[in-house]
Order: structure tokens, then sequence, then C-alpha cells
């Protein structure tokens, strides 16, 4: 069942984004520390193993995995399974109050389900960068995906997302400069098939802040952080049935202008 709730989630994010093979391989996304990285794993990260949680039932279906790069971490994998911990009661509590609000009732509550899954961004020697691919159904007239990223950092022994690098969210979109709202509208149009309207005031037609996104930081070198991604997942910049976009971006010293400082020294322009 596992399989099954992931190709969903990958294909969710398929459908939404006809550039998803262009982003994994764009951002360093992959299934080994190496092909994210350009370096082989460390030893422990080569001898932890991955984690795979999966779960069913009449009225829900979970499933929740990370690799080992973050079960090396012994405070990653706690938090990790924590996370799955919430998930999981979250997800069978809304489905038990499904269950309770049709009792006596001529209808059956469609079967919920949850899925996330971990895969290695970047593994540098300070930071492990993560991303992951979620998707649910409540029983509505679609389900739900999105990515989320974070960022375990070794030495203060603590993650967070991709963007609290970042002086803010403001502060990246400045350094991304027209780059940011250019890449974003050039993939509208492709999608859509139309140009898009100077001065449009439509919400689908304006370029939504870094508040609303998802930053993944990638790396090529396996040293330093030298490319990001910007995800905005549904809703966000176009309409569901557009999907979610993600746009790569190299590192140049303007979006490192906009790291906070106690991390400058993690990124570099990518040459």
């Amino acid at each position: 069942m596992r399989a099954s709730l992931f190709l969903i989630s990958l294909a969710l994010s398929s459908a939404a984004c006809s550039d998803g093979a262009e982003y994994a391989e764009d951002v360093g996304v992959d299934d080994s520390a190496a092909a994210a990285t350009g370096a082989a794993p460390s030893g422990d990260a080569a001898a932890a193993e991955a984690v795979s949680l999966e779960e069913e039932s009449e009225r829900f279906v979970f499933a929740y995995a990370w690799p080992g790069e973050a079960s090396a971490i012994p405070a990653l994998g706690e938090e990790l399974q924590q996370r799955a911990d919430d998930l999981r009661a979250e997800l069978a509590s809304q489905a038990d109050d499904d269950w309770n609000a049709a009792e006596g009732q001529e209808w059956t509550p469609r079967q919920h389900s949850a899925s996330v899954e971990w895969k290695v961004v970047a593994d540098t020697p300070r930071f492990l960068s993560l991303s992951s691919e979620m998707a649910t159904y409540s029983g509505g007239a679609h389900g739900m995906y999105g990515v989320s990223s974070l960022v375990w950092d070794r030495e203060a022994g603590e993650g967070m997302d991709g963007v609290a690098l970042f002086n803010s969210p403001v502060a990246l979109e400045q350094g991304l400069g027209q780059r940011l709202c250019d890449t974003l509208n050039t993939a509208r149009e492709r999608r859509r098939g139309m140009e898009i309207e100077d001065g449009s005031t439509d919400t689908f037609d304006t370029c939504p802040g870094l508040d609303e996104a998802s930053v993944l930081v990638g790396s090529s070198n396996g040293r330093t952080f030298d490319r990001i991604t910007v995800y905005f997942g549904p809703y966000v910049a176009g309409p569901y049935a557009e999907g979610a976009y993600e746009l790569d971006f190299d590192v140049t010293a303007s979006v490192i202008d906009a790291v906070k400082p106690e991390y400058a020294g993690a990124f570099s322009v990518r040459g």
C-alpha cells in the first residue's frame, strides 16, 4: 500500500508540473545522497536504515518514510518520528469524525489517506537538506498535495524551513529580483498556452510572495548550497487544475546577500 500511496503523490505532482523531472535534476532531489551531492554518503549515513511506516484500515491509509541519512542523525530521526505520529493521529481522528457522523445514515464515508516521503536534496558537512512530498485525501472532490523543506543544522542540532536560512522571505524575493516573476510567468504561459497580460490584477496572474512558497536549498558540489527551488503549491500561483509550480534558480551574489550572516558561509555562487 505504501507504494501505491507514493505513486499517487508522485502522479499528482507530475500532473501539476510538467517540469517535475527537471526539478529533481536541478535541485538535486534523488533517492541517494551521492546523487544529490556528488559525494558518497558518510559511514554513519550508509549504515543507518531508511524508515518506512505503513498502516491501513477500513477508515484510513497512512504512509510515512524518510531516508537513512536522516536516521543517521538521532535527533532528526526522533523529530520525523514525532511528525509521523502526529500526522497519523490527526488522520485517524478526522476519519473517526466522518465515520461517527455517518452512523445510522445511508452512506459510508470514503477512506481517508495521508502519505509523506522525505528525500535528500543536499548533504553538506554542516547541513542535511530534505524535501517532503505529501499527499492527503479526506473524502472531498480531490486530494491535496505539496512539497515542504527541512534543513537540519548539525552544529546547532536543530532543523528549520529552507527559507529560515534567509533574513526573510521578502529579502530572498529581492535577492532573486525580477527572475522570480519572469520565470513563473514563463512557466504559466507554457502551461496555459497564452501570454500573461501586463499589469493584470487577476490573482493567478500576479507574483505570489515567498511567504506562500516552500524554499528548497540544493548543492551541486556537496560542500555549499548553490541552487534553490521555489515551490508554489496548488491555488497559490494558479488554479488547482493548473497544478503546482517548481522554479529553479542558481545562487547569485544577490541571493547570498539575503542569507542570514550566520549561514552565509554555507552558500556559494554557482559557477
